[in-house]
């Protein structure tokens, strides 16, 4: 059974002290791919580095989380911007718009998340995109990319039915972490929906761990609960989900498990 990690911030600072052992842990468990989102200036080089010593597992994205788009937004993506046209990255992320924290931002917020839909297309890589408190302001953004190419994730979901299927619609993928194993997160009817074909699984560790896990700094080999909880809402096996969602992981980022990407 093989897994694939889409979305993973193992390059911080709360794995300084095992991150070696958490990846081999990962392994381990049948996760073959850790997918490493940016977040700002200051995360592109550890992404980086750890791409570097672990060629085989770790893969990068590159981009502006929405929650660093802050006072200096604009030397900020220039930067990344940079780094996305000069560096080998399989996807523009992490993308998006978050008003949860603040709604301050919000017209640079989508000004920037446009101008990275825009480099997605132009680069032809699919976006991972956060979407808090926010589905409205970016299902409105991408009527204007409708029909255009543009793919990806929405990353960490927690919507409803109806916006889950809206996701679909635009040619996107549902990403499914720990949120799935909690009792009242509403994904179980969400799971009703949504066929395997539209998931794929993630951690965004060190963020959202699944149960048993809760209350525990969340890891990539804890991707096995979350294929678990997927597996009983979807009444199969969980080597069927693990097939289904690491093939639609492999299209879309065009990774090959049998190669040292």
């Amino acid at each position: 059974m093989l897994l694939v990690d889409t979305h993973s911030h193992i390059y911080l600072e709360q794995y300084d002290a095992d991150r070696t052992q958490v990846i081999n842990a990962a392994l381990e468990k049948g996760i073959r791919k850790i997918l490493l989102p940016n977040i700002d200036t200051v995360s592109i080089e550890p992404v980086n580095q750890l791409v570097k010593a672990y060629p085989e597992v770790c893969v990068a994205m590159m981009g502006l989380h929405p929650t660093s788009v802050k006072e200096n937004y604009s030397d900020e993506f220039r930067i990344i911007q940079k780094e996305m046209m000069s560096g080998n990255y399989i996807a523009i992320g992490e993308i998006g718009i978050d008003l949860y924290w603040d709604k301050s931002r919000l017209r640079e917020q989508c000004m920037i998340f446009e101008q990275e839909l825009d480099m997605a297309l132009q680069m032809n890589k699919p976006v991972v995109i956060h979407a808090r408190e926010s589905f409205d302001v970016i299902f409105e953004i991408l009527q204007k990319y409708k029909g255009s190419g543009l793919r990806g994730i929405f990353h960490a979901f927690s919507g409803s039915p109806g916006q889950a299927l809206h996701v679909i619609e635009n040619d996107f993928l549902i990403g499914i972490g720990g949120i799935v194993t909690y009792r009242k997160s509403g994904l179980d009817k969400v799971m009703q929906e949504v066929d395997l074909n539209h998931i794929v699984l993630e951690t965004d560790s060190p963020f959202l761990p699944p149960v048993p896990c809760r209350g525990n700094r969340n890891e990539p080999a804890f991707l096995i609960y979350i294929a678990e909880a997927v597996a009983r809402l979807k009444s199969v096996d969980v080597t069927e989900v693990a097939s289904v969602t690491t093939g639609n992981a492999c299209r879309l980022f065009g990774l090959n498990m049998e190669n040292k990407r």
